[in-house]
């Protein structure tokens, strides 16, 4: 008997339905998959080997390639992991042979607010407790590999300080000069810690490492995290591991992993983690799980290697983006499909009628505070100026050459009239809109929503890139702004100025791709701003440089790397029985 998700809570029905899961090697059989194909972490989770399932695939066409994205969400989310796994299991109740394909959750929000985005209600990807609290450990290697960079890169400070040119040279080491004040690397931690944004290192004496001021920020927005999500194969990953740069030198030269001979080392800690890890839907469809970067502060995309396995060995992929079409899809469509070579059939754009209340004009949700009482009522006139905001994603996904269909993520207190008014404006805009019933009925649900994905996957489609790569930098940054977010121009503080200067003089550069930091809370750059803003310029403070992802990253208004915890975060509520071992409170 399958629980009801109006009474349960999402770990309760996971756990439940962990009683009748498919063995991996179960779905193995089912994907046609072969026995060193697989490498199993036990009977329910699986990692597979890319390399054989692609060679031994190579000629067999790909299947469909669907992207989940969605309108700008609430701080509460708008259920775009559970849409991914309502429509995965949708497809499965219309017989399609179907692969799901999203990120890795990271410790920071699964213990704090927002939860583990492993799906909900009677759409989720499972088992839970494994899927949320580490999987096979490929956070793990990111953290190490990253951590031990920058233990090279303080060590070899020290050193210098201490050591002469002479002294260096016995010990095989040339000076590297590594100006203290432009070290771009920091630590990570797979956790929200406010307390770790800005620290000091290295007190004490002179064998106590080099004194200087340093950070940390959270795992999933490593640079490592983004070469896993872009990376075609290890040869690649090792490469670009390579490029990374962790400081400059006093000449205002580029320190990379390379020049501190650590670069071999951080790729020993990723051989593993770069094939992908296969689970399933709570209906026993298989989904593959890989890398794990947010979108507003990084590539905000499962893995390459995730979609092109995928691709080949069912006919319908479903892939998920963080966040809205703007800060998501824009990535998904002018960067992961850039380096992945794959072009999309259909991009969902998830809208609930509690985030077209909120951006027409109802009370901002607090996560942890009671649901505003406005929610509570029908309000068609919210619902109707809100949708200025799903008819700009709309015509986001309409600019990349994309079918898009809008997927009515229900809630039970949604009314009629409100879901006729999202139906009939959505479709005046260009789209395909679907109700799905996922959360509360599973893949019967959402029949609707599959079959508008289906079809809106047999239409042609014209994808295309909203710009070269040698387009100039700041043209990118406009385009971006103004194109997807909506924005009048751009500004720049002194010091971005700066660096966009330097950057568009570098031919290397001009092969970069362009990955926006935003929040994800507005179109615009501050989060309180709801709907579609108008009249206002985006800030540009300032702008990384990731070189072996091959991304330059302009950072726009206040948002940081390092997310903090909330006063009522969601470990308070998380425990183990200490009888079965089983964990419980994970959502």
């Amino acid at each position: 008997m399958v629980l009801d998700p109006t009474k349960h809570a999402d770990w309760e029905i996971a756990e439940d339905a962990e009683k009748n899961m498919k063995t991996v090697y179960e779905l193995a059989e089912k994907l046609g998959l072969e026995k060193e194909e697989l490498l199993p972490h036990g009977h329910y989770v699986a990692k597979l080997d890319y390399r054989k399932i692609l060679d031994r695939l190579k000629d067999k066409p790909d299947g469909k390639y669907v992207d989940v994205t969605a309108i700008t969400p609430t701080p509460l989310g708008e259920g775009k992991s559970t849409c991914a796994m309502g429509l995965v299991q949708g497809l499965g109740k219309r017989n399609k042979s179907v692969v799901g394909a999203i990120r890795q959750p990271s410790g920071g929000p699964t213990m704090n607010i927002k939860g583990s985005a492993a799906g909900g209600g009677l759409a989720q990807c499972i088992p839970l407790t494994p899927f949320s609290l580490g999987l096979t450990g490929d956070i793990n290697a990111i953290m190490n590999a990253h951590n031990l960079g920058m233990v090279a890169l303080t060590s070899r400070m020290q050193h210098e300080a201490n050591y002469t040119d002479e002294q260096l040279a016995k010990r095989n080491l040339r000076r590297l000069d590594i100006h203290p004040k432009k070290v771009e690397f920091g630590w990570i931690i797979d956790f929200c810690a406010q307390a770790l944004r800005n620290i000091t290192i290295g007190l004490g004496g002179k064998m106590d490492g080099f004194t200087m001021q340093s950070k940390f920020a959270i795992a999933v927005s490593s640079e490592i995290m983004a070469i896993l999500s872009i990376a075609t194969d290890l040869k690649d990953m090792r490469e670009r591991i390579g490029k990374i740069v962790v400081a400059y030198d006093r000449q205002d030269r580029p320190v990379t992993t390379a020049d501190l001979e650590v670069d071999g080392a951080m790729t020993a800690w990723m051989v593993e983690a770069i094939n992908p890890n296969m689970l399933q839907t709570i209906e026993g469809q298989p989904v593959i799980v890989h890398a794990g970067p947010f979108a507003n502060i990084a590539i905000g995309q499962s893995s390459v290697i995730a979609d092109r396995v995928a691709l080949k060995i069912a006919d319908y992929n479903v892939t998920e983006s963080g966040f809205g079409a703007d800060i998501g899809f824009e990535k998904f469509w002018n960067l992961k499909c850039r380096y992945s070579k794959l072009k999309p059939n259909c991009a969902v754009i998830v809208a609930t009628i509690r985030a077209l209340k909120c951006h027409g004009g109802a009370p901002i949700p607090v996560p942890g505070k009671p649901m505003p009482e406005e929610y509570k009522k029908e309000n068609v006139g919210w619902v109707e100026d809100g949708c200025q905001n799903l008819i700009h994603h709309i015509q986001t996904v309409k600019k990349a050459g994309i079918n898009p269909v809008v997927c009515i993520n229900a809630f039970y207190a949604d009314t009629d009239e409100e879901i006729k008014a999202v139906r009939r404006l959505g479709e005046a805009a260009g789209a395909r809109v679907a109700l799905s019933r996922h959360w509360e009925h599973g893949g019967d649900g959402a029949l609707e929503f599959a079959d508008a994905v289906v079809d809106a996957c047999e239409e042609k489609n014209d994808f295309k890139f909203l710009y070269e790569l040698d387009t100039p930098l700041s043209k990118r940054i406009e385009l971006i702004a103004k194109d997807v977010y909506g924005a009048d121009g751009v500004s720049y503080t002194p010091e971005a100025q700066d660096k966009l200067k330097r950057m568009e003089a570098d031919p290397e550069m001009k092969e970069m791709g362009t990955c926006m930091v935003k929040t994800h809370l507005s179109l615009s750059h501050e989060p309180r701003l709801k709907g579609v803003p108008k009249g206002w310029t985006l800030p540009i403070r300032d702008i990384l440089t990731y070189k072996g992802a091959g991304f330059v990253v302009p950072v726009a208004g206040a948002i940081s790397l390092m997310p903090g915890t909330a006063s009522d975060p969601a470990y308070r509520r998380i425990d183990v029985d200490v009888e079965t071992g089983k964990v419980k409170g994970v959502f």
